[in-house]
């Protein structure tokens, strides 16, 4: 409470992001209740029912009386922000939640100069998937003899995708108990992945990648080393997903989350502020047991029962949605000349950076759509877009000299 009232201290017009979710819900609920006035909020809603947020944001923002303001943008209107991302992150910036980031700090700088945001929340009190994912899956696996593991993981990559795709929805329809909402092929192709290793600081890195193979697709080029590639080992931590979590507080957070937030906002003349780091609360978060994060299968648990105090449970108590927009589906479709033009064999054989042949293939195999190569055909997109876009500033400040 404390930590949201110092970051409402401003003399210039306030508000705050409302993805509708649990840490910005909760960061909301708290401003709104130190404020005689209603509180500005700002979503973005897409009309693509998976991507879209703003009617979960909408109902939380009348349960607590918020001035709300929500805008749907086209998929057309999203897609236009892709060439001015280059420039605007200054490097190759590539997590896709970029774009509604940008787009939401546009609209909200309409009415405010400062708004709070949620940042924290998962990485803090274990909000992301993967925390679950990885305290399951290698909790599970890393006691399963090695003979055992490496055939298994074999059998499982020897059938493509897009049949495990078929084999899922089949499985689905008859036993619907049996198979999760959100399994795909890849997921099956990544616990294959997952059998194969033993420690957790490989198995974080692997979870957090686009691709096992990364130096694959690079002529010459070693990976670079995590911050806690040497201190990993001496972390004695009881459960693995609190591992991660530490792994992503000092990765993840500040490299991707906080570079994303800051340069989308910066870039409008919107100040972004984040109560969930203040020092305390993070302090708080360290020293609070996992099982008041982890209960019964949900994340952010203690979150949960402070904001219940503020909101009904039945908004709160949901399936969690990512920020992002349909970039899979897009590079199949309306982008795909763009990318095209991007992977041209020819300008990657000049440049030098990548397997041409090797990339190529990932390319056609994910627009034939036999894999789901989102993640890693955006990251190499948004290097290439930003390799051009460097190549044509420096051309016109030669022109100029």
């Amino acid at each position: 409470m404390d930590s949201v009232r110092l970051r409402m201290v401003a003399d210039v017009p306030l508000g705050a992001f409302l993805s509708g979710g649990i840490d910005s819900s909760l960061v909301v609920a708290l401003m709104q209740a130190q404020s005689a006035r209603p509180i500005r909020t700002f979503s973005i809603g897409f009309h693509e029912k998976a991507f879209d947020e703003a009617p979960h944001a909408k109902a939380i923002a009348q349960s607590l009386g918020t001035a709300h303001t929500e805008l749907y943008v086209t998929d057309a209107e999203a897609r236009e922000v892709i060439p001015t991302l280059p420039v605007l992150f200054d490097e190759p910036f590539a997590d896709p939640s970029q774009i509604p980031t940008h787009l939401v700090s546009a609209l909200a700088r309409r009415s405010v100069t400062v708004a709070l945001s949620g940042d924290g929340g998962d990485e803090l009190f274990c909000g992301y998937d993967r925390y679950q994912l990885l305290r399951r899956t290698w909790g599970r696996t890393r006691w399963l003899p090695r003979a055992f593991r490496t055939p298994l993981s074999a059998a499982l990559r020897g059938v493509p995708e897009h049949a495990w795709d078929r084999i899922l929805r089949t499985t689905a329809a008859v036993l619907p108990r049996a198979v999760p909402k959100w399994a795909q092929g890849h997921h099956v192709h990544s616990l294959a992945e997952y059998l194969r290793i033993r420690d957790a600081l490989p198995f974080y890195r692997r979870i957090v990648s686009t691709t096992s193979e990364p130096l694959h697709l690079l002529r010459t080029a070693s990976e670079a080393s995590l911050p806690l590639d040497d201190e990993a080992p001496a972390f004695t931590w009881a459960d693995p997903a609190e591992f991660a979590m530490q792994c992503d507080l000092t990765t993840y957070l500040p490299d991707d989350v906080l570079v994303k937030v800051d340069r989308a906002s910066m870039s409008v003349g919107l100040e972004a502020r984040n109560p969930f780091l203040d020092h305390r609360v993070v302090e708080f978060a360290w020293r609070t047991p996992f099982s008041q994060k982890l209960n019964a299968g949900r994340g952010k648990w203690i979150l949960r029962q402070i904001l219940y105090r503020h909101v009904p449970q039945r908004l709160i108590d949901r399936p969690k949605m990512g920020f992002g927009v349909p970039i899979g589906e897009w590079l199949r479709g309306p982008l795909r000349d763009w990318a095209e033009d991007l992977l041209d064999p020819h300008a990657l054989h000049d440049e030098g950076y990548f397997m041409t042949a090797e990339l190529r293939r990932c390319w056609e195999s994910h627009v034939a759509g036999t894999r789901n190569a989102e993640y890693l055909l955006w990251s190499i997109l948004m290097f290439q877009a930003w390799l051009r876009a460097e190549a044509s500033l420096q051309s016109r400040a030669a022109s100029a000299a």
